[in-house]
């Protein structure tokens, strides 16, 4: 089993490798087969290695060290391990994997998802000059998410953290030649490695607290620590920094929409489905630490919830396909945090999920219909593509029904859960999430209208060259409708006569933070029916609003130029807030840069060193004149600097 575990990540290095060295010699043909195919046979092996830990819901780390068994769960100690890696006085760090239900699910999420965006990536991607470098930057995305999710703790996961940081600076600015996508790359990177720094202060902390990084040494150690500690506190509180920069959250979340430079397979990856799901599987991984600090879960609520229903309203008002989804990615993964936030943990991970198969979906289905559109990506330009693009048409279709939440597809039953949590912890927050919800259905039906009814906007050449997406792109779109579809069955609740299976299977993992958290608010099932035909009731709403006011008249679509009511422009421009830091935050660093620059260092430091050089050289071409040549006017000097020496002597 070792073996096996060792090759998950190992196969797509192994690619990346291959295809980073070889790039400009490898032809394409094998490209197509090394780049999916080594996320393939990963996704095999995490397959096997989901159903070894069904059929025995056993948790196996594999490292140097023998670890003890406890009474619910065995673990056993493979005889082969990786290598002992960091060994300082009290700091033993081993290489190690652990691999339990909550790794088991986010592996098969990472490698089945990854593959099939890497198949719909060959045809996306055929005619690009650098299709052997793509393949060998997701290979090594992969790779790094991989380790990420599988490591044993925190420096493991930190690694692949950084990784996909890297990663993702090298995809957004895969076409690095237009300079507006090399500065949407340095803004994502810089504005993660803020939240980076979180994170390590965060080790650095957990470290000093608890005198290890091991996930179980360091929760079984937590147990025993009081609830509202105020070293838990700063731990989770930095924890979470890292957790709102990868995730992007408010305040750092401005990097998302521009990290759409890249090309769409990169949005649907990276940006959708795995990367920017860390910050949620970072914060489950330490449910234990999280439920001890009760403030830090208020914070990540009120994040959470103030994030979604700000990138939602945003979303409401843009035109780009990318940025509307972007948005949406931003707003949904705000429902993960408030999920977090009132400890719904299997609700987080359950939207995670779902939210991977649509995402993923409506991302590849914007990028087949920006293929057919030559490039066009303002849906303003866009309408009557359901006839050209049929599959196109009916796969997007199920995305946008899937994250409005109604059933009975996925998204229904993984943000139902969350929403049912949070009435159980305030009904307050349950009215502003369920806002949130009712302006995902009513901006995604937006999209679907402007972009697949009514006349098409676009030009004559666009309507001519219109043809649907090869079967190497529309296979991945039929794939991931059928996920979006039926990936609610995960976890069915009882109400439905479900058996929470995914609730079941993930409970290991949270059975500690469930044994000290407060319990939740049981609800009786009329008050279930009730609270989700509200819900229903008013997406359906905004379907037919939608509906009304781009289909069934003729839509107002106006230029960016146009006068807007204030309110109206305020929310198209996303509130300013990217002015508002480049004011408060860019501008007066690069002023401060260009005084350090031309002041200090070059007035100051640049003159003192070049003093002393001048003055080196003046010493010198002064000096070089008592070199005369004349032997007696040595034996002079010689007899002359005797006599200050004995006369020096004489004083002293």
């Amino acid at each position: 089993m070792t073996e096996i575990i060792i090759l998950i990540p190992l196969l797509p290095l192994l690619g990346f490798l291959i295809l980073g060295i070889g790039f400009r010699t490898i032809p394409k043909k094998w490209t197509t087969l090394i780049g999916p195919g080594t996320i393939l046979l990963s996704f095999i092996l995490s397959l096997i290695t989901f159903i070894n830990t069904l059929s025995n819901h056993q948790i196996f780390i594999f490292s140097n060290q023998h670890i003890s068994t406890s009474a619910h769960q065995h673990i056993y100690t493979s005889s082969h391990y990786l290598f002992p890696w960091i060994h300082i006085g009290p700091l033993d760090i081993p290489f190690a994997f652990l691999v339990d239900p909550l790794s088991c699910l986010m592996l098969l999420i990472v490698t089945g998802v990854g593959f099939i965006i890497h198949v719909y990536s060959v045809g996306y991607m055929k005619d690009d000059p650098g299709f052997n470098r793509f393949f060998a930057y997701m290979n090594l995305f992969v790779f790094s998410m991989l380790l990420l999710v599988l490591g044993a703790n925190y420096p493991i996961m930190f690694i692949g953290w950084e990784g996909v940081g890297l990663c993702s600076y090298l995809l957004i600015g895969f076409w690095f030649k237009n300079q507006e996508f090399n500065n949407a790359a340095k803004k994502a990177f810089i504005m993660n490695r803020i939240g980076d720094l979180g994170f390590l202060l965060g080790m650095f902390l957990i470290f000093t607290t608890f005198n290890t990084l091991s996930f179980e040494q360091v929760f079984a150690q937590a147990k025993s620590m009081p609830m509202g500690d105020a070293t838990i506190l700063a731990i989770t509180l930095l924890l979470f920094v890292g957790a709102v920069g990868k995730s992007a959250q408010i305040p750092l979340y401005t990097w998302l929409p521009d990290a759409m430079a890249g090309p769409t397979p990169v949005s649907a990856l990276i940006h959708a489905a795995t990367m920017v799901t860390a910050g949620v599987y970072m914060i489950a991984r330490s449910n234990i630490l999280y439920v001890l600090a009760p403030t830090t879960m208020a914070v990540i609520g009120i994040t959470g919830l103030a994030t979604a229903l700000f990138a939602a309203s945003i979303a409401i008002f843009q035109n780009d396909i990318k940025k509307i989804l972007a948005y949406s990615t931003i707003s949904q993964l705000g429902y993960m945090f408030v999920g977090l936030g009132v400890g719904a943990f299997t609700g987080a991970m359950f939207h995670l999920t779902t939210h991977a198969f649509f995402k993923a979906l409506l991302f590849l289905g914007a990028g087949s219909v920006i293929h057919a559109m030559g490039g066009e990506q303002d849906i303003r330009n866009m309408g009557g593509l359901r006839n050209k693009l049929p599959k196109t048409w009916w796969t997007f279709l199920i995305g946008t029904i899937a994250i409005a939440g109604i059933p009975p597809l996925s998204g229904f039953f993984s943000k139902d859960e969350i929403l049912l949590h949070l009435f159980g912890h305030s009904g307050p927050m349950w009215v502003i999430a369920v806002t949130g919800s009712l302006m995902t259905a009513f901006y995604m039906f937006r999209l679907l209208y402007l972009t697949f009814f009514r006349n098409f906007r676009g030009t004559d050449e666009q309507l001519h060259h219109l043809h649907e997406s090869p079967p190497v792109m529309t296979t991945p779109l039929i794939v991931l409708a059928m996920l979006a579809a039926v990936g609610g069955l995960l976890n069915i609740p009882e109400i439905f006569g479900g058996g929470s299976w995914l609730s079941d299977f993930l409970a290991p993992v949270f059975a500690d933070a469930a044994a000290i958290a407060v319990p939740p608010v049981l609800m009786s099932p009329a008050t279930e029916w009730l609270l989700m035909g509200m819900t229903l009731a008013g997406v359906g709403v905004m379907v037919f609003l939608a509906w009304n006011r781009y289909v069934k008249q003729q839509p107002q679509l106006l230029p960016d130029s146009a006068r807007r009511p204030f309110p109206v422009k305020l929310i198209s421009k996303k509130y300013y807030i990217d002015e508002l830091y480049d004011l408060i935050i860019s501008k007066p660093v690069l002023r401060m840069s260009r005084f350090l620059h031309e002041v200090v260092e070059l007035r100051l430091i640049d003159r003192m060193v070049n003093g002393v050089g001048n003055m080196v050289v003046w010493t010198g071409n002064t000096v070089r004149f008592i070199q005369t040549g004349n032997v007696g006017f040595y034996m002079f000097i010689m007899i002359l600097g005797i006599i200050l020496i004995l006369f020096l002597n004489i004083l002293i």
